[in-house]
C-alpha cells in the first residue's frame, strides 16, 4: 500500500559508494512489480522464456542485484506475507485497474500505437505465487538473504532497520549510474 511520508520526511539522495558495506532491506514485492512492470518488448509484452514463461522479474533481480553487489552491497530481500485485512478494497481497486490497463493494451495493440500499447501493458503486470518462489529461489542461489514477512514486507524492512539487522529500508527504486537510493 505504501505510506505517503515524502512530504513529511525530507528525501535525502545519496551515492551507491556510500552505502558500500552496508546491508540494505529490499521491499521485494515493490522491486518485483517494478520489473514487471519496465522489463518488456516494444509492444508491451514482457519478457519471455522460449516456453513463453515470463521473466523479467527474474532478468531485474539478477542484474540489479548483482550490480550492487558488485558495489560490496548486502541486500536482505523481504517478501510479503498475507496482507491486512483493511488492504482488501486496495487490492481489489488494483485489479480492476489492471483489468482495465488489459483492454487499453489490447486496444492500442490493434491500433498499432505501440507506444500506447507498452504505456497500458506497464500497468497489466501480476505477481503469481510461481515467481515470487522462482524470485526466492534465484536470491539464495546468488547468495542473498531472503525474508519471509509475516504481513507487509515494508513493515518487516522497517523492523529489521530497527533491530539494525539493516542499514537502511530501500525507500525507492530510482537507479542511474552512481546514484541508486533515497533512503529514510
Amino acid at each position: 500500500m505504501g505510506v505517503q511520508i515524502s512530504k513529511i520526511l525530507p528525501k535525502k539522495e545519496i551515492e551507491i559508494i556510500d552505502l558500500s558495506g552496508k546491508t540494505i532491506g529490499v521491499d521485494a514485492f515493490l522491486w518485483l512489480h517494478q520489473f514487471l512492470s519496465i522489463i518488456r518488448q516494444p509492444d508491451g509484452t514482457p519478457l519471455k522464456d522460449s516456453k513463453g514463461r515470463i521473466t523479467s522479474h527474474l532478468s531485474g533481480i539478477f542484474y540489479r542485484s548483482a550490480k550492487l553487489l558488485e558495489k560490496n552491497i548486502k541486500l536482505v530481500w523481504v517478501f510479503d506475507g498475507k496482507p491486512p485485512g483493511f488492504k482488501e478494497y486496495t487490492t481489489e481497486e488494483r485489479r480492476n485497474l489492471k483489468e482495465e490497463a488489459h483492454k487499453k493494451w489490447k486496444e492500442a495493440l490493434e491500433k498499432g500505437d505501440l507506444k500506447e500499447a507498452r504505456k497500458a501493458a506497464q500497468a497489466t503486470s501480476f505477481l503469481t505465487e510461481d515467481m515470487i518462489e522462482q524470485s526466492k529461489k534465484l536470491l539464495e542461489y546468488m547468495g542473498i538473504s531472503v525474508v519471509q514477512a509475516p504481513s507487509e514486507g515494508e513493515a518487516q524492512c522497517s523492523y529489521l532497520c530497527e533491530k539494525n539487522k539493516v542499514f537502511r529500508v530501500e525507500r525507492t527504486s530510482q537507479c542511474n549510474r552512481e546514484t541508486c537510493f533515497m533512503v529514510v
